[in-house]
């Protein structure tokens, strides 16, 4: 048997029940404290205490037929097991107790309530974890957990051990409050001395020189602390709400940290007892050396078992011991402590579903379910953050987990919506799964649109952004952009990469002579022309940009050689246009492929007889224009860098120029 259960048993047992003394004593016996603690513990009267405990032991000798004793209370009744009759008492009591003093679920379970589910060994880690001199107690869990339940009780316990308590609650701040740090801590301080009800003296302790900081320690350490005779635990709830102000967090939890490490040197800081109490990973930027969180206790309230669900049913009067009612509830809720709770008061309540499990499961995920109302203000944040139920979306449909941006993985599991096992994203439960799909479904379909609607909107920036608009090539930079893709890609893979510099040669020249207008057509035709020579070595003509098949006329090419010697189906081409009079052509194949390609186009270009006529210049490679090309090919490792293979081929340009020019140079 537990002590839970001892208690209930004599509670339906005995015509009178159980005083709050006699419970205590029971309970206290049981952790094996002595009468002499008890009685400090509860303000009482060794003598009387030890009185109340003889009528306690003799009660439960005569109910189990041997003697029973403080001594040996725990370890004879942890040996008993409830039989049918006893069973049978403690659910006719729940019963008739649940019909009396049934609660709604909605903010923490009250301290004398009966359906406060402890988690073992939490609560007990806590509690003792608070006596040590300058401790830290950091609660995390998402909202709905039962951590300001928790909170609840620590506090009673630390008012119990005579303990100064105060709990600021940061969602109660102004804004205003977190302008800058100086007016945080300001308020933060004067709020700690209205809770302790002492004179607010901030001016006497404040030094600008100092900073808020070094004023707001001063003023703990000389003022607060000074003040006060018995140890101070200082809850700070809702911790999220500070973490959302990067600057102000950083700082604030560089304090707490402080405090805690001062507490190990200076006595009076060993009276500062801090909980943190907070529902998301924190991303603000800190060094390991200044975060509170990886000191003092860690606690993450855990979901329920099984036996926790069952021992709940029982204390609102159900019969649920064989676990198939537990094992149907937690099917759907996987042992959220609120959402069991609701369940629960629901089946006893008198809301038309009184036992009836399966029609409260079938409709849970409706807009008829018990559920809708508190789901609808997950709806609500969803709505309006459209990254985050395009995130949610996608775990909630996965058939496996998800791996999400940290930024949206903490604000969903602060939520409560997910599980988050390191970077894996699984819905908390089955009910999320099934109510938020179909809502999220519209919604997406609706984003979707909208989304894709903006894609083509900005792919048509990028386009013109991107585009050369005389040759309509891509420009100098979108080649710059590619080269960097496709060198860390040739990296990876260890596969070659080679780049062709061809400029036309004379052209300025001819510029001058012709006029610009036939500058520009002499650089459609060239541009075309280095594009066909492209088309020809492609097998069926088969063109693929890098971003989008749509995206650019026919005259751009990111092309892929299917078949051949030189034509890996791996391989890419990208045609730009270099800057005035000169081109580029970055291929994923090797040197012998870049060679072929390279003394192609030279012919070709030569092919379309473009006329030119300089009297003043003798020697020329040809009555035509011509182009000369610098080749180069590489295969990157990591310590190289892309500059490389660009100087390579600029020099292999320039050796074609000196050589005469219309030729092609290996660099």
């Amino acid at each position: 048997m537990t002590i839970d259960e001892v208690v209930l048993l004599l509670k339906a047992s005995q015509a009178t029940g159980l005083t709050t003394l006699q419970e205590i004593v029971l309970r206290s016996s049981w952790e094996g404290k002595t009468y002499t603690n008890i009685a400090v513990e509860v303000n009482y009267a060794e003598d009387r205490l030890r009185k109340v405990a003889a009528d306690l032991w003799q009660i439960l000798s005569d109910f189990y037929k041997e003697p029973i004793n403080q001594s040996n209370f725990r370890q004879t009744l942890e040996n008993h097991r409830l039989n049918k009759a006893h069973q049978q008492l403690v659910k006719e009591y729940n019963q008739t107790a649940t019909a009396i003093s049934l609660e709604f679920p909605s903010g923490p379970v009250s301290l004398n309530s009966r359906f406060y589910i402890s988690r073992p060994p939490i609560e007990e880690v806590a509690y003792a974890e608070i006596t040590q001199p300058g401790s830290v107690i950091s609660i995390k869990a998402p909202k709905k957990m039962g951590k300001s339940s928790l909170v609840l009780r620590l506090l009673a316990r630390a008012k119990k051990q005579h303990f100064c308590t105060v709990s600021l609650d940061f969602q109660q701040a102004d804004k205003t409050v977190f302008a800058n740090l100086d007016k945080f801590l300001r308020w933060f301080c004067a709020n700690v001395s209205r809770e302790l009800q002492l004179e607010a003296k901030l001016n006497d302790y404040w030094d600008e020189q100092m900073g808020s900081k070094v004023s707001c320690s001063i003023y703990f350490q000389k003022y607060l602390l000074s003040a006060l005779e018995a140890p101070l635990v200082l809850v700070l709830d809702e911790a999220d709400w500070v973490f959302d102000y990067q600057e102000i967090a950083g700082e604030l939890l560089a304090l707490v940290r402080s405090w805690h490490e001062q507490a190990k040197a200076v006595e009076i800081w060993q009276k500062l007892r801090l909980v943190l109490v907070y529902s998301t990973e924190i991303i603000v930027p800190i060094k390991l050396t200044q975060s509170p969180f990886n000191i003092g206790l860690p606690i993450k309230l855990p979901l329920f078992t099984k036996e926790q669900v069952q021992d709940l049913a029982q204390r609102h009067g159900l019969d649920w011991k064989d676990g198939k009612d537990a094992d149907s509830l937690m099917a759907m809720l996987g042992g959220h402590p609120y959402l069991v709770r609701l369940a629960l008061y629901h089946l006893v309540g008198k809301g038309g579903l009184q036992g009836n499990l399966k029609q409260l499961l079938q409709q849970a995920p409706t807009n008829s379910g018990i559920y809708h109302e508190y789901l609808k203000q997950d709806i609500l944040v969803l709505r309006d953050e459209p990254d985050l139920a395009a995130a949610f979306y996608q775990v909630i449909n996965a058939k496996n987990y998800v791996k999400l941006e940290p930024a949206l993985a903490y604000k969903l599991q602060s939520m409560g919506l997910i599980n988050l096992e390191g970077d894996r994203c699984t819905p908390t439960c089955e009910l999320y799964r099934l109510y938020f799909r179909e809502y999220l479904k519209i919604h997406q379909e609706f984003n979707n649109n909208y989304v894709e609607q903006l894609k083509q909107e900005n792919q048509q920036l990028v386009v013109l952004s991107s585009l050369d608009e005389l040759t309509q090539l891509v420009n100098r930079r979108y080649f710059q952009t590619s080269l960097q893709i496709e060198w860390q890609s040739s990296v990876r893979q260890c596969t070659p990469i080679s780049l062709i510099l061809c400029d036309i040669d004379y052209f300025k020249i001819y510029n001058k002579t012709y006029g610009i207008a036939a500058g520009d057509r002499c650089l459609r035709k060239i541009a075309n022309t280095i594009c066909n020579c492209v088309t020809c070595l492609l097998s069926n003509s088969t063109f693929s940009s890098s971003t989008n098949k749509t995206a650019y006329p026919a005259t751009n090419y990111f092309a892929t050689f299917p078949t051949g010697d030189l034509k890996d189906e791996n391989n890419e081409v990208l045609v730009a246009r270099y800057g005035g009079e000169e081109f580029v052509i970055l291929a994923k194949i090797d040197v012998a492929a870049a060679m072929y390609i390279a003394e192609y186009i030279r012919e070709e270009v030569k092919t379309l007889a473009i006329q030119c006529e300089y009297p003043s210049i003798g020697g020329l490679p040809a009555p035509v224009l011509t182009v000369s090309l610098g080749v180069a090919s590489i295969i990157p490792a990591v310590e190289t860098e892309p500059a490389n293979l660009v100087n390579a081929a600029e020099k292999a340009l320039y050796h074609a120029k000196r050589q005469g020019r219309d030729r092609v140079v290996l660099g």
